[in-house]
């Protein structure tokens, strides 16, 4: 059971009535403690471990960016990734056109939000990377 499961179900016996609320404090407690360091880091980041993956491409390495700045990466790197999947298709790699439209879409959800941190050449490189990622990950999807 993953971690929102195990959450959602100790909610729920609270709700129903069945667990008193010191009993869900040290059950959360305990869920709290089996998280590993990138579970907790991605629990942290209020995002999904794919949304994770792209942040961290995103931003390792640089540039150096504010807090404001990597709220707004994580708003992209959530985008990114919704935009990607409604245009996968089947064999997508197959061809050159489904191909530059998944990259097309990547340079532009990156274009629209990514700060101004983010000069050209960081951009391009960036792209890339994502584009591999999309590519070696989700080939086969659809």
């Amino acid at each position: 059971m993953n971690l929102r499961e195990q959450f959602e179900t100790l909610i729920e016996a609270y709700n129903a009535g069945s667990t008193q609320i010191e009993q869900l404090f040290q059950e959360l407690l305990a869920l709290s403690r089996t998280l590993s360091d990138e579970d907790a880091r991605h629990v942290r980041e209020q995002l999904s471990e794919e949304e994770l993956v792209v942040l961290d491409l995103l931003t390792r390495p640089g540039p150096d960016l504010s807090t404001a700045e990597r709220d707004e990466v994580k708003k992209v790197a959530r985008q990114l990734l919704v935009k990607v999947r409604a245009i996968l298709t089947t064999d997508w790699i197959k061809t050159a056109q489904s191909r530059a439209r998944v990259r097309g879409a990547i340079e532009e959800t990156l274009d629209e939000g990514l700060p101004r941190a983010y000069t050209p050449d960081v951009f391009k490189a960036k792209a890339g990377v994502l584009f591999q990622h999309v590519y070696e990950h989700y080939g086969r999807a659809a």
